[in-house]
């Protein structure tokens, strides 16, 4: 079975967090939390974005980036970033590979990305826009992640309800 986790960094909308989680749940995507959170994880947008997919979620809290990179050493990170030179759709994604998203009004550590290019993309947009929405761009690199692997054992056929294909 192949793994994707998704991490966002200091997200600060419940709202956007609820609509990532729901992807994940749905794709079977893993979520990491890097904390200082903006909200409380109980509050009502973060579960009402999410609706009822929190119990397919695997979700793990990380004190702060550093608490993250610590726990998952040897991990292979991507960086998404409007900051980014290359784009998400020239990289290859490896089984268990870490998406990195940051917090909706700063995005990821400079640094961060200063030091990884090779592995830091973005979604290209005009030039006057500042970025897209976060739980979007997270929806995005799941799945071009997920068609890259050809969707593992996710449903492809849909059905309808009345009538058959």
């Amino acid at each position: 079975m192949a793994i994707l986790n998704i991490v966002m960094v200091e997200p600060e909308i419940p709202q956007n967090t609820g609509n990532v989680a729901r992807t994940c749940a749905a794709t079977g995507a893993r979520l990491h939390l890097v904390k200082p959170l903006g909200f409380k994880i109980d509050d009502k947008q973060l579960k009402r974005a999410g609706l009822d997919y929190w119990h397919f979620l695997d979700i793990t809290y990380y004190e702060n980036l550093d608490d993250f990179f610590e726990k998952t050493k040897n991990g292979k990170y991507y960086f998404f970033s409007t900051k980014a030179n290359q784009k998400y759709t020239d990289i290859s994604y490896p089984d268990n590979c870490y998406l990195l998203f940051g917090k909706e009004t700063a995005g990821l550590p400079e640094k961060l990305l200063h030091d990884n290019p090779d592995t830091t993309v973005r979604i290209p947009m005009i030039d006057e826009a500042r970025s897209l929405n976060l739980s979007n761009s997270v929806a995005i690199a799941v799945y071009e992640t997920l068609r890259q692997w050809n969707f593992p054992e996710l449903l492809e056929k849909g059905r309808l309800r009345e009538y058959e294909w």
